[in-house]
């Protein structure tokens, strides 16, 4: 009896979770009076001075961003190619050194392991940034199907990376750096030296504007923050949090993972067609997503604006004609456009823009209206 008084009392004791992850600019943050949330096991700003006048900034100016969490795999060795291109859904043979592509990891069925970032340092070395929440998942994905003996290493403990986007971002990173930063082009990268370290800067970002994702060693992390606040507080840089980077990605319609995509998701329905090179032969997930061309595409994803006062968030359901026929994936206000919108999946037969749509918001049926996907594009 007491054997089994203790089993019941254990089993009712409430999980420990485990301490939230840091990033090595986390003191920074609360300093700057970040307001810290939980985001992908680590304790992280969502916002400072506000995700509005973050995001507006951006927009106009510069913000400065710490992904830190993010995560970076390497592969190397002669190998690297052959398995960077049998693991990831883009052409990676197409790189030249220094030039980064958008792509993706897939399970056997066509699903999304991920999407990623490839960088190509050269020949024999490729630097993949992954999401913060799935790079074990993503690291034991390559490590499993790497027969061809390429080294591949979980490196994301040894770096932090800080964002600095915005029109004005390469006016303020070129301050710190030797490098010719006008030279590189949109998805390409150079080594240097920024504020006195090493760092990876890469013509990249997660904001629809442009920008530079800077890789650096943790201990610099604080000093290269530092220097360019410094060196972007007369035109008005800001440090931003996640909530404008969410806001900012979705006017961008820049897919999140666990939102626009997932392992029961596949690159046709998510309008990712564009990143799948078939003809670059053999890759996982390739048989799945044939197959699933020539079943023709039952759902996709497509944007929407709320044409009645109401806010749209992931997991609401879509009704047509009294039916549910899709959910949202993404929703919320649209600071450049000053609207309400969203993504969502819909059959093929209504993804199409200028379709009447009801959203359940909160218990009721809030009017909508499909829309063309980006909702904001930056002036080049």
């Amino acid at each position: 009896m007491s054997n089994a008084l203790n089993n019941i009392e254990t089993n009712a004791l409430p999980v420990k979770q485990p301490p939230l992850k840091k990033t090595p600019l986390n003191a920074v943050h609360r300093a700057l009076g970040g307001k810290m949330v939980d985001f992908a096991g680590y304790d992280m700003p969502v916002e400072y001075s506000g995700v509005m006048s973050e995001h507006k900034a951006v927009r106009q100016q510069a913000g400065i961003f710490d992904v830190s969490h993010m995560g970076e795999i390497e592969v190397s060795g002669p190998q690297a190619l052959a398995l960077v291109q049998h693991v990831t859904i883009n052409d990676a043979s197409k790189l030249v050194d220094g030039q980064a592509q958008y792509s993706a990891l897939l399970y056997e069925h066509g699903g999304f392991v991920d999407d990623i970032l490839v960088h190509r340092v050269n020949a024999e070395s490729y630097f993949l940034c992954v999401n913060a929440s799935n790079q074990d998942k993503d690291f034991q994905h390559i490590h499993d199907h790497n027969l061809v003996g390429a080294k591949v290493e979980n490196a994301g403990p040894r770096y932090s990376q800080i964002a600095v986007q915005g029109p004005l971002a390469t006016g303020i990173v070129q301050k710190l750096t030797a490098l010719d930063l006008s030279s590189i082009k949109r998805y390409h990268f150079a080594d240097g030296k920024v504020a006195g370290v090493d760092s990876r800067c890469a013509r990249t970002g997660y904001t629809g504007e442009d920008g530079w994702e800077l890789y650096v060693a943790n201990d610099a992390a604080v000093p290269v923050w530092q220097k360019l606040m410094e060196a972007g507080k007369d035109v008005g840089l800001v440090p931003c949090g996640l909530g404008a980077r969410n806001t900012l990605r979705l006017e961008a319609a820049m897919p999140l993972y666990g939102h626009e995509i997932d392992a029961s998701i596949n690159a046709w329905e998510a309008g990712l067609d564009w990143v799948v090179k078939l003809h670059k032969g053999d890759f996982i997930g390739r048989d799945a997503l044939l197959s699933a061309r020539e079943q023709g595409v039952k759902r996709k994803l497509i944007g929407f604006e709320m044409t009645e006062r109401g806010i749209a968030r992931d997991g609401c359901e879509i009704v047509v004609d009294g039916t549910g026929v899709g959910w949202v994936t993404s929703g919320g206000p649209s600071p450049s456009t000053n609207k309400i919108i969203g993504m969502c999946y819909l059959p093929v037969e209504i993804a199409v823009p200028e379709k009447n749509i009801e959203i359940s918001v909160r218990g009721r049926s809030v009017a909508a209206v499909t829309v063309a996907l980006p909702f904001y594009k930056r002036a080049k």
